[in-house]
């Protein structure tokens, strides 16, 4: 038997093929899956979300603190780095705040 395997494509360009296929809901969903995951918070919102030279960025805002009365409950907003692919790079908290003041403008 010959060996075939200069007629088997690349696995590593099918998976980025694969990945410049997924819409932007999926990308959002696989990343606050990701993040959810590494950090055990629950991203409540997406306030951005970007194509970077180096894949994707995203704003979401987590709630970090649960609190009686809701209003006082602490919120941080993520930044979240994503390669071409949708895999979660980094992310780092960019700012922590009560709900009830709101998000800090920058």
């Amino acid at each position: 038997m010959g060996d075939n395997t200069a007629n088997t494509p690349d696995r590593s360009s099918n998976n980025r093929a694969a990945s410049a296929r997924l819409s932007a809901p999926e990308l959002l969903r696989s990343a606050r899956e990701q993040l959810a995951e590494l950090t055990g918070l629950t991203p409540e919102t997406v306030s951005r979300f970007e194509r970077t030279e180096d894949g994707w960025v995203l704003e979401t805002e987590v709630l970090e603190l649960a609190r009686v009365p809701e209003t006082m409950s602490l919120m941080a907003l993520y930044e979240v780095s994503l390669d071409p692919d949708g895999m979660l790079t980094g992310y780092r908290r960019v700012s922590r705040y009560e709900r009830a003041r709101g998000r800090p403008q920058t």
